[in-house]
């Protein structure tokens, strides 16, 4: 499997890489679906603490702790649940990323996480004590890794001027190309490696009906998954094509997918043997629909 370097960190990933949210509440399942793309060459598996209430790392760190020193594991922190469930707040401090590493780990059954996120981001955060608590938590050896997932702009721009993050995860797919024009040359430039999720947008692109989308009406979403379905045919499935449209994006390290069943991990996985896209089928796609821009947090 063709394997790349995740921006300045020693981490060497697939073209796609397991979003584990989307995993069932069934411990079996999780662990057989794992492990699947485990032995067929997948890498990295990423999670977070606010994911079924912190279940989805205990099933994570359960499935793949046979495996541990095989595959990487990423999560995230900065989400606080409640004491009494109702809902999260935004928490970006040392005091609660040391508590939360703790309960990940526990979790995830490892003393150490591959890379470790912050689960957000305002430009109100106290950037050098959160910025401070990764690198505490990097030389204590608890995380390998840092990085950040977020869709702002402002605050990626802050992380990249300040930090040593190694990656980004954002949103990115043909309905949505605003990182195109604000931060994917900019990461590129700075060596920090994009983990894209949302490759089909919610399912747009490849089976749902279409709907308003963003800023887009439904009959773009409509020429969209048009455009997405001229492609496909007997070498590349709508799903891949979707998939390649990210994964051929220069400044993209890997795709984030979430995956429920083997049929959508063969599809996803079958996506690193397919034809790559042409100049010409990239620009007919870019030509359906328009890109759009971030119209906050700029």
């Amino acid at each position: 499997m063709n394997m790349r370097k995740l921006g300045k960190s020693e981490l060497m990933v697939s073209g796609v890489s397991f979003g584990c949210m989307s995993l069932a509440d069934d411990q079996n399942a999780a662990t057989a679906l794992l492990n699947e793309a485990a032995d067929r060459g997948v890498m990295l598996f990423d999670t977070a603490d606010l994911y079924q209430h912190g279940y989805n790392e205990e099933m994570v760190g359960k499935a793949l702790q046979d495996r541990r020193q095989q595959v990487y594991i990423a999560t995230k922190a900065g989400n606080q649940w409640r004491a009494d469930g109702s809902g999260w707040d935004w928490n970006p401090s040392k005091a609660y990323i040391f508590q939360a590493v703790e309960e990940s780990l526990r979790r995830l059954r490892t003393d150490y996480i591959d890379l470790y996120q912050l689960h957000g981001g305002t430009l109100d955060d106290p950037f050098e004590e959160t910025i401070e608590a990764f690198e505490q938590l990097q030389q204590a050896g608890k995380i390998r890794y840092y990085g950040i997932s977020s869709i702002r702009p402002n605050v990626i721009r802050e992380y990249v001027a300040r930090s040593q993050v190694v990656s980004v995860m954002l949103q990115y797919s043909l309905l949505d190309r605003r990182p195109e024009e604000c931060c994917l040359d900019l990461l590129r430039r700075n060596s920090i490696g994009v983990l894209a999720r949302g490759p089909v947008a919610n399912g747009l692109l490849v089976n749902k009906p279409a709907i308003a989308y963003l800023g887009h009406s439904q009959e773009a979403v409509t020429a969209a998954a048009q455009a997405i379905a001229s492609l496909s045919g007997e070498q590349r499935t709508p799903a891949q094509t979707a998939l390649k449209f990210v994964i051929q994006q220069p400044a993209v390290t890997t795709v984030m997918v979430g995956i429920h069943t083997k049929q959508q991990l063969d599809d996803c996985l079958g996506v690193l043997d397919a034809p790559d896209l042409s100049p010409d089928e990239i620009s007919a796609l870019q030509a359906a629909v328009p890109a759009l821009r971030y119209e906050m947090h700029r």
